[in-house]
């Protein structure tokens, strides 16, 4: 059995006005045949779960991993028409020239969105759906943020999303998918999977899977997957910040040659969800009430989680409003990161020790606060790279923030990373790297909403979902929609 693994993975942001070009995505990943292997076989990604699982299932030599391609890009805006059809049209290449193909395991993100396809991982799916046939298997996972379409359930026979958000179990599912592809094609399995697409958004805030108003929902998921003939199940959270007709939360069912079973259980989570609407409703912190928390409680260390300018959800990453505030309260030191290459080329400039006055943040558009003026000292200048080990949101192990350099304060009450790429804030080890301990600050701002938690609870007592402005804004009414669904909780009351 020959399996081919894909991977094509992108979180586009609609309400970010700069699109996603191809460099964007040779510049995160984009590996081709072997390199696949090499790089990502180990990793915690799903593509690495991938290879493991078809491994864990050989027997005899009889199951064969095929890397063909894995490509992906930061979140950022909608993907460009030409950079769409370059990668299709590659993928289909390699696949054209690939003989001998049992099946395809593909890890698609779900919320990708094109200048020519609103529905973009619908569009690749289909399209290889259509080059390989109705009858080769193509079994794929999927991010918990995906808006699901039925374009994606009707291009697979298997769709598995992750379980946790923070996204620590990407492995866990590339294990399941890579499972039940090699017993379907050992003919032990006969898939038959539901999809449903309840009128109902989670609030990016509320998206959190340990948290008990969602905890709930996945141990009943999970009771399901007892039944002998329910093979998968998986609750989709959706990704509020693209505005298309799928935005939304959706469920999947996947059984054992029982379509009627899986209609049933889908249409029994939609049902939990649809009763339970009111719990996934914004729940909104201002910056004066999360600092006047950090004021009252001296002993604790806080994580503030900068929602409005969410880096794994698009944002700018050059957000300075929590900045700016922290810098006014002087609360004690304090850190945050802010993507500014135009700094760190004058700080390089400068070296380490010097003292000069800088323009910081608020450069990539007008919606993430105003420049911040501060007189500042250099502490230190970095390459950008750093290597995470552990299970973290994500799956990556190799970083590359671009230049950095370390500025504090002259008081020494902030200390702000400046980087020359945008970086989403999943590792300590982007701190650590730089030569700073995480834990001498008090505060420490990560430009996130449910993702940093995985990293920042080693050592953080304390965390506090911040509603800053952004184009991940919290607040969904700050947003102007076109294209979503009508009728769609909390938006209407229906």
């Amino acid at each position: 059995m020959r399996i081919g693994i894909i991977a094509l993975l992108h979180e586009s942001n609609t309400f970010v006005r700069q699109p996603t070009t191809l460099k964007q995505f040779h510049e995160d990943l984009y590996l081709e045949g072997e390199a696949l292997r090499s790089q990502l076989a180990d990793s915690h990604h799903e593509i690495g779960g991938f290879f493991a699982g078809l491994e864990q299932c050989c027997r005899n030599g009889d199951v064969v991993a095929v890397p063909l391609l894995a490509t992906r890009a930061t979140p950022a805006g909608v993907i460009t028409e030409d950079t769409m059809d370059t990668l299709v049209a590659r993928m289909l290449t390699i696949v054209a020239a690939t003989h001998e193909l049992d099946g395809i395991l593909v890890a698609a993100h779900g919320a990708a969105v094109s200048q020519s396809a609103a529905d973009a991982d619908g569009y690749w799916l289909s399209k290889l759906r259509k080059q390989v046939g109705k009858k080769m298997p193509i079994v794929g996972t999927l991010d918990a943020h995906a808006n699901l379409s039925p374009l994606m359930v009707n291009a697979c026979d298997v769709l598995v999303a992750y379980r946790t958000n923070p996204h620590l179990d990407q492995r866990a599912r590339g294990i399941e998918a890579a499972t039940l592809m090699v017993r379907t094609l050992r003919d032990e399995l006969h898939p038959t999977m539901a999809a449903r697409f309840p009128p109902v958004v989670i609030n990016i805030d509320r998206q959190c899977t340990s948290e008990p108003h969602l905890q709930r929902h996945y141990q009943f998921a999970d009771a399901q997957l007892s039944q002998p003939k329910v093979l998968s199940n998986s609750i989709l959270l959706g990704f509020p910040y693209a505005d298309v007709a799928e935005m939304g939360a959706s469920i999947i069912v996947v059984t054992d040659d029982d379509t009627k079973l899986a209609e049933q259980l889908a249409d029994e989570l939609v049902d939990r969800l649809w009763q339970h609407r009111a719990d996934f409703v914004g729940q909104l912190t201002s910056i004066d009430s999360a600092l006047k928390a950090c004021e009252s409680d001296d002993q604790s260390r806080y994580c503030l989680l900068d929602m409005g300018d969410n880096v794994g959800g698009g944002s700018a990453a050059d957000g300075t409003t929590l900045a700016a505030a922290l810098l006014a309260r002087r609360l004690g030191p304090s850190f945050v990161c802010l993507y500014d290459p135009e700094a760190v080329v004058a700080c390089n400039a400068a070296g380490i020790g010097a003292e000069l006055s800088l323009e910081i943040g608020g450069k990539v558009d007008d919606r993430h606060g105003s420049p911040l003026q501060v007189e500042v000292r250099v502490l230190s200048l970095h390459s950008g790279h750093f290597r995470e080990d552990a299970p973290r949101h994500g799956g990556i192990i190799e970083f590359d923030q671009g230049a950095t350099a370390v500025i504090e304060t002259l008081d020494r009450s902030l200390t702000i990373m400046l980087t020359s790429r945008r970086m989403v804030p999943f590792s300590l080890q982007q701190i650590k790297s730089c030569q700073l301990d995480p834990r001498q600050f008090r505060i420490l701002v990560a430009k996130g909403v449910n993702a940093p938690m995985a990293a920042y609870r080693e050592v953080c007592d304390k965390f506090q979902r911040v509603n800053t402005i952004g184009s991940t804004s919290a607040d969904l009414h700050q947003l102007e929609f076109h294209n979503r669904r009508r009728n769609l909780f909390p938006f209407e009351s229906i």
